[in-house]
């Protein structure tokens, strides 16, 4: 007998399901990959991440990567594969503010976006770490304005001094609002 108040892999499926982001197909395909692991309870940061594993959501990495050069074109390619492909994003690069990492470095995250120059300010404090605001709102412009979908922060209960990836799920609003109900996950 489940207990219907767990957060499960297997409820973070049907609630999808149920939404109509996922087909059932993809709910069990997904849940046969975690096999014995379905109906273990997760906590808000493993819900969020889960997003992630049944494809309506990709993750700005809170760990270090290998360089903020080669991280943000990876990050927006990932972004417009998983909104559809509809938007072209091409040269992707950071431009470099004055002055060192230590204290924090003005740089500006550029890419044209089908055909227009989009500039956000980013602060970086190292070369392999990411501006999460920054690379939040890039992401942001990875979708078309007719689509009734766009991109939402997941926010859940955090531990004070743990890091967490930054989650942003592709969603419309009715299916962020039966989300929210179903996994007790808060989107921005």
């Amino acid at each position: 007998m489940s207990d219907e108040s767990l957060i499960t892999l297997r409820r973070v499926g049907a609630a999808l399901h149920r939404a109509g982001m996922i087909s059932q197909e993809t709910a069990r395909q997904v849940l046969e990959q975690f096999d014995s692991h379905v109906d273990q309870e997760l906590t808000g940061y493993e819900t969020a991440c889960a997003l992630i594993d049944f494809g309506v959501a990709v993750s700005v990495h809170a760990d270090d990567i290998d360089s903020i050069h080669d991280g943000y074109p990876t990050l927006l390619a990932n972004a417009v594969t998983l909104a559809g492909g509809k938007v072209t994003v091409t040269g992707v690069r950071v431009i470099e503010g004055e002055g060192g990492l230590e204290a924090g470095r003005s740089d500006r995250l550029e890419f044209t976006r089908d055909g227009q120059l989009v500039s956000i300010p980013a602060e970086h404090f190292a070369e392999d770490y990411y501006d999460h605001q920054a690379a939040c709102h890039a992401i942001a412009e990875t979708t078309r304005s007719e689509d009734p979908r766009s991109w939402h922060y997941t926010d859940f209960a955090r531990v004070p001094g743990n890091g967490y990836d930054s989650i942003m799920l592709l969603a419309t609003p009715t299916q962020t609002a039966h989300l929210e109900e179903r996994l007790r996950l808060t989107f921005h």
